[in-house]
């Protein structure tokens, strides 16, 4: 957007595709490896001020995820990504339709052509929370939510572990990939 300064998170502007992705998911009594491919669409909003007191510059994105096998999407992602400029702070919202939500907050490392986003979120936390539906808390609640990407050039690399606490035992439900902007 003409005029705007969105800091860091202009490197996170593009449509991003890749096909290395791996999710590991609970089972009943063990785990599930899947590979994926995916495309994330992340576009500028503009800003946004609150009680005429914070900036915040905000991007939107969508992300579908694929099976290698078959290609079912098998997870679908909204969220915004915003960053007030002033106090450094960066926040990530995740919405699924699984009836999970959540705010996640953190930072912004940038180092020459590296810049990093690490958030995260802990159900119950008075800031960086998680907000789910009677049915997902009561069988497959979400703990906690941390997310790490980092760009070089034309290239997304991403971790992110949720902790959910399903079929009676905590387990961290992973997904990795490198995405190239298209």
């Amino acid at each position: 957007m003409k005029g705007i300064d969105f800091g860091p998170l202009e490197h996170l502007i593009g449509v991003w595709q890749g096909d290395k992705g791996m999710d590991v998911a609970p089972a009943a009594g063990d785990s599930e490896d899947t590979p994926f491919f995916e495309t994330i669409s992340i576009e500028a909003v503009g800003d946004v001020t609150n009680a005429k007191k914070q900036t915040l510059v905000v991007l939107k994105y969508h992300q579908i995820v694929s099976r290698q096998d078959g290609g079912e999407v098998f997870h679908d992602q909204i969220g915004y990504w915003t960053l007030d400029l002033a106090t450094g702070v960066l926040t990530q919202s995740v919405n699924t339709p699984r009836a999970v939500g959540l705010l996640a907050g953190g930072k912004v490392i940038e180092n020459n052509s590296r810049v990093e986003f690490a958030v995260k979120a802990v159900d119950g936390d008075k800031d960086w929370g998680i907000v789910q539906s009677p049915f997902m808390r009561d069988n497959a609640r979400t703990v906690s939510f941390e997310h790490k990407v980092v760009i070089e050039d034309d290239v997304m690399t991403y971790k992110e572990t949720t902790v959910l606490d399903i079929y009676g035992k905590l387990f961290d439900h992973t997904d990795e990939n490198k995405l190239t902007r298209i």
